[in-house]
């Protein structure tokens, strides 16, 4: 099984789906913008990715102002307030949890290979 936390508004968590799906499987999606997230959830996700919490901070975003000096724990804390805040997309799988940025990440975690030709939505290889 596979899980990939999603927003589909973002084209490399598109992409990071579509090359899943194109694997053969059909993943678990969690689209977190709408579910949230939990403490123990994305404590969980950051250490099984070998990710610190400042690793997976979004900065891009508004809501990112004003945490460049928080400590872990505040930084959960604005995830779990903003879930927005949080890179994506993070994929589950039995080979590991990885954040996909870039979506070609992704491949390391399918059980089967991608089909020959596989491109993302803009044309170009993953």
């Amino acid at each position: 099984m596979i899980v990939i936390f999603h927003n589909p508004k973002c084209g490399t968590s598109r992409n990071t789906l579509a090359a899943i799906r194109a694997s053969g499987t059909e993943p678990v999606v969690i689209e977190y913008l709408a579910t949230g997230w939990t403490r123990g959830q994305l404590w969980g996700l950051f250490a099984a990715a070998g990710l610190s919490p400042r690793q997976a901070l979004r900065t891009k975003q508004a809501e990112a102002a004003g945490l460049e000096n928080a400590d872990d724990e505040a930084l959960i804390a604005a995830m779990i307030e903003h879930p927005v805040l949080v890179e994506r997309p993070f994929v589950c799988a039995a080979k590991g949890v990885r954040l996909c940025r870039p979506a070609g990440l992704v491949a390391d975690l399918l059980e089967q290979p991608l089909p020959a030709g596989f491109v993302k939505e803009d044309g170009k290889p993953l």
